[in-house]
C-alpha cells in the first residue's frame, strides 16, 4: 500500500520548542503527525497535520497543535483519495425555484 499526500502547514503556528537539532549533522527537524480520515471536509481535504506528541502528552490528553490540512492525491490500495471538489449542499428535488409559488392550498 502506498499513498501520496499533498498538504500545507502554517509556519507561524509551529511551536519552536518542538524543533530538535541532530547531534550527528546539526540539522534541525520537526516531528509531525498526519492523520488520514475516511471522509472529506467541506474543502475536499481528508488529512490533518499536527505536532507529534510524546506518550506522556497523549496520556495527559494535551491538546494537539494543528498546523494544516491536506488531501490524499494518489493511493495504491487501502487509503481513500480525497474528493477533488468541495462537498456541495444537497438540493431538495421537490423544492420550487426561488420566486415561484405553489398552487397548493397549504
Amino acid at each position: 500500500m502506498s499513498a501520496i499526500i499533498s498538504f500545507s502547514i502554517c509556519l507561524t503556528d509551529i511551536d519552536k520548542s518542538k524543533i530538535t537539532k541532530s547531534e550527528r549533522n546539526g540539522k534541525q527537524y520537526l516531528n509531525l503527525t498526519a492523520s488520514v480520515n475516511d471522509e472529506t471536509n467541506t474543502y475536499g481535504q481528508n488529512v490533518s497535520i499536527y505536532h507529534s506528541q510524546s506518550k506522556e502528552e497523549r496520556e495527559s490528553k494535551v491538546n494537539r497543535i494543528y498546523l494544516g490540512n491536506g488531501k490524499v492525491v494518489f493511493e495504491n490500495g487501502g487509503v481513500k483519495v480525497a474528493n477533488q471538489q468541495p462537498a456541495q449542499p444537497q438540493s431538495n428535488p421537490g423544492a420550487l425555484p426561488i420566486g415561484e409559488e405553489s398552487d397548493l392550498p397549504f
